[in-house]
């Protein structure tokens, strides 16, 4: 590809590697055309975060398509992971260390596929305080990072599936479909409460959103590579 396909407008897939946060990726991205084309300026932005302990498909767009970010944010997404039941952290994922306890003797299989019924169709979600959501100019987690806590509002958010997978307690596997501004981690966290005990989010993938799926998305740097070869 050349300069021009970039300012015209790009869709990329990438398949986001754990730990890597989505704002790296785009800055990978957006130095890399800049240096292969010695360009001072490329739109660069994603359709969607991932949290650096997710993985799986990051949409981003270049040049003209930026302007269809917020029509692609709007997708319904699709997601694979793993709940482990019995504990909880304060980010309801293992970005922070084991908090509480909770007993799972009480917990069957039958129990947990009955509980991914209370979460289907139109829900209020409280999202978590470790979340990149502003309250007062400032991002939840910079205030959960110094201890400081806060009222969060409840959103509405739509469950359009929520399957569980594979049963190997304490760890659940499960793929939910939801509408946008859905938070895996709470609903971690919920379900390990409608099952009278407490869970949180041990892995999480992307596998889709919209009609983009991730089996077509690359390495950030697999990517680069092969359209944007530095050499």
């Amino acid at each position: 590809m050349n300069v021009e396909d970039f300012k015209t407008g790009q869709v990329i897939l990438i398949d986001k590697p754990l730990q890597w946060t989505s704002f790296q990726i785009v800055n990978k991205l957006r130095w890399a055309i800049r240096k292969k084309f010695n360009i001072k300026k490329i739109k660069v932005g994603h359709a969607g975060t991932l949290d650096p302990l997710a993985t799986g498909l990051l949409i981003i767009c270049t040049g003209k398509f930026t302007k269809t970010i917020e029509k692609l944010q709007a997708e319904i997404k699709e997601y694979t992971g793993t709940f482990t039941l019995g504990t909880t952290t304060p980010s309801y994922d293992l970005e922070t260390k084991v908090d509480q306890t909770f007993s799972t003797n009480h917990i069957t299989e039958k129990n947990i596929n009955e509980a991914t019924k209370l979460f289907l169709g139109e829900i209020k979600q409280t999202p978590p305080l470790y979340s990149a959501i502003k309250k007062d100019g400032i991002r939840l987690y910079e205030l959960a990072r110094k201890g400081e806590t806060t009222t969060i509002e409840s959103r509405k958010i739509t469950i359009f599936e929520f399957e569980i997978t594979k049963i190997e307690l304490p760890n659940i596997d499960f793929k939910i479909v939801c509408s946008k501004g859905t938070y895996i981690r709470s609903i971690a966290n919920d379900f390990g409460k409608a099952l009278n005990s407490g869970a949180h989010l041990s892995s999480l993938r992307r596998t889709k959103s919209g009609n983009y799926t991730v089996e077509n998305a690359l390495d950030p740097l697999e990517y680069i590579q092969k359209n944007i070869s530095l050499n």
